[in-house]
């Protein structure tokens, strides 16, 4: 899987990282870290965007609940605001917004 960085620069440098670990010169959990510190954040999803990306998917509250591994109730209060996702239900929702539903299916 393509790994995507916030910019080219830092993608540049995970690939300078990359080569210094090939020749021993940093350790894997070195690596690790400025991998993490690459990849691009996951923003928070307003209420609208997530009842988008569902909507895109043409998918009810309930089977979008169960792709994302939530309950249909927690779906609901996240498109009314009352509550936030975060986690890897962000991810998973960050993923099917950037990539469609069937990324994370």
């Amino acid at each position: 899987m393509k790994k995507t960085h916030r910019s080219d620069l830092l993608g540049a440098l995970h690939q300078g990282a990359e080569d210094l670990h090939a020749i021993g010169a940093i350790d894997k959990a070195t690596l690790r870290r400025f991998d993490l510190s690459c990849l691009t954040p996951v923003e928070p999803l307003a209420p609208d965007a997530i009842r988008a990306i569902r909507e895109r998917a043409r998918m009810s509250q309930a089977i979008f609940a169960r792709a994302l591994n939530v309950t249909t109730s927690l779906v609901s209060k996240w498109e009314r605001g009352d509550s936030r996702p975060g986690g890897a239900s962000l991810k998973l929702l960050s993923l099917a917004a950037h990539k469609g539903i069937d990324a994370i299916l």
